[in-house]
Parts: structure tokens; C-alpha cells; sequence
């Protein structure tokens, strides 16, 4: 069934989708009245809906249960992750949103190569949320995580002092995920570097502020495989991992879209 995301609640038995994603919907999709279509609002309710009414600028969709969406994780995780060089992050945001991060960080730190100005951060950041809505409608998240907008290191290891956990991976060492993440806590935030790693003055920064070294390992991963490979082992840790079904469908299948609607 598509999945889409809402930017109201849904307050009736009736909804109406119009814009871009009515007319993709039905010239594109070419879908019928009669169609079934699943819609999740902002406040996690999941709505699953029948279309009653379908033109070029219009969908009605009747709502016929609506239920409070599991699929999200119990903690929420946020990566705090130093900007790698090209199009990695894309690949980073596209991955971690399905496997279930919360909010996504981007970080300048030490070592960065890529250091975009603040007017190609901000393009960036609309491209990085979108592909965040898609990834999300493809794994069919609850609601869409957030792409933050960029911070130094310093301003990261003072942000993340929210989270009953953090933890900084750095390829000197450190614990292993298992037995800092032992007590299962609420809400989580790890820090990945760029391709250059992290400065020895910024760890010992984040270690004096609380954070905590870890290690994915003996072997050296590249600055887009870490975070993922990281979050994968968190989830795991966690609980998380149970039950998760794969599609073979690409985040940006052509049925799933974010709704504007009336």
C-alpha cells in the first residue's frame, strides 16, 4: 500500500490531498478510485485510507481506521556526523533514516575537506530533508527525521548533552557498542568523523564533556559506511532489529511522495 506523509492532522473521515502529489497520484500512478493508500500525520497517527475521489489536481481520501504507527524505534537516536567530501551524505541521511535515526547532525569539525559557505549549506539542507521525507516513505516511518543545520564540533559536544548517552567513535579505540549501550538508554547520540577522522584535541574535548570513545573494530571504515554500520549495531543492541522486512524498492519508488493538502 503507498505510503505517504501528511503536514496536518487528519481530523475527519475525509481528507483531501491536491498539489504536486494529487496530480502524480493520479497521472502518473494512474491510480483509481477504490485504491487503498496509507497516510501518516505529524503526530505519528497512522490513517489507512480509500480513495473517493480522483482528478488532475484533486485526491479525497476516506479514512477507514486510523492507529497510532509502530513503526518507530523506543530511543531515539541522533548522529552527529563531520561533513565527508561529494555527495556521501546523501547516502548517509538516505541509509540511516531507514534503519531509524531520529535527527541528523552535520558537523564541521578539524578535519573536514568539505566546507561549503553557509548559502550552499543552506541548498544542502533542503536537498538532505528531502531525501530524509523519501527515505521515510519508503521504510515507512512514523514521521521524518530531521536534517539539523550545520554546527562546529564544539557547538555538537554542547548540543548533545540532551541525550542520556553519547558516544564518539575514533579509530584509537574505545568499547565496544554492546556494553556501552548495555542499559538500553532513551535517547542516544554518536559522533562519526569525516574521512580525516577526528583531531586528538577533539576527542579529548568530547571525552572531558562526557562523551564516550568507542570502536566498530580493527578495520578502518570509510566515513559513509561508518555511521551506517554504527547505527546498524545500535538498533541491534537495542532491540530494534526484530522483524524488519526488506522491499527491494529503492527510497525513491514513484509512490511515495509528501502530500500537500488542503
Amino acid at each position: 500500500m503507498p505510503w505517504f506523509f501528511t503536514e496536518t492532522e487528519v481530523n475527519s473521515d475525509k481528507f483531501n490531498i491536491d498539489g504536486e502529489t494529487a496530480r502524480h497520484i493520479s497521472k502518473s500512478l494512474r491510480m483509481k478510485n477504490g485504491e487503498m493508500l496509507t497516510l501518516v500525520t505529524p503526530n505519528g497517527i497512522q490513517h489507512d485510507c480509500k480513495i473517493s475521489g480522483i482528478s488532475g489536481e484533486f485526491v479525497g481520501a476516506e479514512v477507514l481506521n486510523s492507529k497510532p504507527c509502530e513503526n518507530e524505534p523506543d530511543a531515539d537516536v541522533t548522529l552527529y556526523q563531520a561533513l565527508p567530501k561529494g555527495d556521501k551524505m546523501e547516502l548517509i541521511i538516505q541509509k540511516c533514516v531507514e534503519l531509524g535515526i531520529k535527527k541528523i547532525v552535520p558537523v564541521i569539525s578539524a578535519r573536514c575537506v568539505s566546507r561549503p559557505d553557509k548559502k550552499s549549506l543552506s541548498k544542502k539542507l533542503v536537498r538532505w530533508q528531502k531525501i530524509a521525507k523519501e527515505a521515510a516513505q519508503q521504510s515507512r516511518r512514523g514521521m521524518i527525521p530531521e536534517v539539523a543545520e550545520a554546527v562546529s564540533f564544539k557547538q555538537a559536544v554542547e548540543d548533545c548533552k540532551v541525550n542520556e548517552k553519547n558516544i564518539i567513535f575514533y579509530e584509537l579505540g574505545g568499547e565496544s557498542l554492546k556494553k556501552l549501550i548495555g542499559n538500553r538508554p532513551k535517547s542516544i547520540g554518536y559522533f562519526v568523523g569525516s574521512e580525516g577522522g577526528f583531531e586528538e584535541t577533539e576527542v579529548e574535548l568530547a571525552l572531558k564533556n562526557g562523551i564516550e570513545s568507542a570502536t566498530l573494530g580493527k578495520r578502518i571504515l570509510r566515513a559513509e559506511t561508518a555511521p551506517i554500520a554504527a547505527l546498524s549495531i545500535i538498533m541491534y543492541e537495542l532491540g530494534e532489529m526484530d522483524n524488519i522486512s526488506t522491499t527491494g524498492k529503492e527510497f525513491n519508488n514513484d509512490r511515495n511522495y509528501l502530500c500537500n493538502e488542503n
